[in-house]
């Protein structure tokens, strides 16, 4: 191992490799997924709901993930983590059916677990990069979401299920990349805890379950009713099994850290509107309006450059977030980032009949979307001590894919009960999703206002450099 892979910048080149793969994969099936659903037969809430299953796999892997890294090695599980995702979209690109494409997004939803390995591995081998590092990935991985829904958008206009093919080539850099890292310093401890694993994953998937069905089923049926007694029960226990375990999978008592607390409700909320709604996002672009539905009607090339331009500005806002926490302070900065987030979705709701009006709210919202990950991401390294650091980033992480799962499935039960009878999503559909993404968004601006730190630059203790002008 040279030591410019190992520490300080080439190590974080090499990281960027890994986030420039993970970006790529979760940004390049978001335009495609009208034309591929069309392709295998599946219509807007289909599609929907298959970007609910991925974030359900995100929430259930990530701490999977985290805690198979504290015990097995960081890099180890990198490892692994990055051949799901190259499995998974070779998968995909080869044979793209409903079933294909369900299992394949399942296995790339492991690109989860890509942040807290990374971030376990920069701490111990690199500290002193740890804010600017942070900072870097993050703008990294929000420019390849954009590029990589481009490319494939491109290509899909030559070749309709041409773009399914565009996260091979950047998995197998992420591959090599991978191998490259170093392995992290931090001690291998715990062991897996089986019984939280299965209860953790039955009770999300059940809880799901009822906000995707609930709609058919009816709210107050049996059917609904028991799904949703089951889904408490399972959690309930699965929080009994890890506060009485000496090796929890997900530790529950990191939350007493008020301030991680803090970050994690924040991520959730909005992580709710900003993340969650990306599939809805999608499907409104690509839709032609038809009698009572509502849409833009754009191709899968343009329905890409709308996506690019939002990652844009929310790489803007990632780069500017280490400045403005040292202008207004942390807490100011989640409040903003929620404010505008919130912003953007009303903006949704008033202005959406034309490509310009639409683009003025939803660039809004992924410049809120860059403030929120960057800040978020970096504050839940800071608060724990070193060797928390995978753990802490983890419990951050599943806030986040919990936060985007519960609020795709709300987004596909509010157009359940909005749809003509051709089966388009109405106005009415849309405007009440963008509505619930503006009110979670402002719950997070508020969540944030609770947020107290030591000071508004990073203690001596957490071993983190200001990120300074420029990476």
């Amino acid at each position: 191992m040279t030591s410019a892979v190992g520490r300080g910048r080439g190590l974080i080149a090499t990281m960027v490799v890994i986030v420039v793969c993970s970006g790529v994969v979760q940004g390049y099936l978001t335009p495609l997924l009208p034309v591929v659903g069309g392709h295998v037969g599946i219509g807007g809430v289909g599609q929907n709901n298959l970007y609910l299953l991925s974030q359900i796999a995100f929430t259930v892997l990530t701490p999977l993930l985290s805690r198979w890294g504290d015990m097995w090695g960081h890099r180890r599980l990198l490892l692994v983590a990055v051949g799901m995702v190259a499995l998974g979209s070779l998968l995909i690109a080869a044979r793209p059916t409903t079933a294909t494409l369900a299992f394949g997004m399942v296995l790339q939803s492991a690109v989860v677990g890509f942040f807290p390995l990374l971030a376990g591995i920069l701490r111990s081998r690199s500290p002193e990069h740890g804010r600017v590092g942070m900072s870097v990935l993050v703008g990294a991985l929000l420019l390849s979401i954009g590029t990589g829904g481009f490319v494939a958008g491109t290509l899909s206009d030559q070749h309709a299920l041409a773009g399914l093919w565009t996260a091979v080539p950047f998995c197998a850099l992420a591959v090599a990349a991978a191998v490259a890292l170093p392995t992290s310093t931090a001690p291998h401890q715990g062991r897996f805890n089986s019984p939280a694993a299965l209860l953790l994953a039955l009770g999300l998937g059940a809880l799901m379950l009822v906000l995707v069905q609930g709609e058919s089923w009816g709210w107050t049926s049996a059917p609904s009713l028991v799904t949703v007694a089951a889904a408490f029960v399972l959690l309930i226990a699965w929080i009994r099994v890890e506060q009485r375990s000496a090796h929890p999978l997900v530790d529950l008592g990191m939350l007493r850290n008020p301030r991680l607390a803090v970050i994690s409700a924040h991520t959730f909320c909005i992580a709710f509107g900003a993340i969650g709604f990306l599939g809805a996002n999608a499907v409104y672009l690509g839709t032609a309006p038809d009698g009572d539905g509502s849409g833009l009607g754009l191709g899968a090339q343009a329905i890409s450059l709308v996506s690019l331009a939002m990652v844009a500005l929310g790489f803007l806002g990632a780069a500017l977030t280490p400045r403005l926490a040292r202008a207004v302070g942390d807490r100011a900065v989640l409040s903003i980032g929620g404010c505008t987030g919130a912003a953007g979705f009303l903006s949704l709701c008033l202005f959406h009949s034309s490509v310009p009006q639409y683009l003025a709210g939803a660039l809004v919202v992924g410049l809120s979307t860059g403030v929120f990950e960057a800040a978020t991401r970096t504050l839940s390294v800071e608060v724990v001590d070193e060797a928390e650091t995978a753990l802490s980033v983890g419990v951050n992480e599943m806030a986040l894919s919990l936060g985007a799962a519960i609020g795709a499935a709300v987004i596909g039960a509010l157009w359940a009960g909005h749809t003509t009878a051709q089966g388009s999503v109405t106005g009415a559909g849309y405007q009440w999703a963008w509505a619930v993404c503006a009110v979670a968004a402002f719950g997070g601006a508020a969540v944030g206002l609770l947020f107290r730190s030591s000071g508004d630059t990073p203690t001596p203790e957490t071993g983190i450099a200001h990120a300074g002008g420029n990476a």
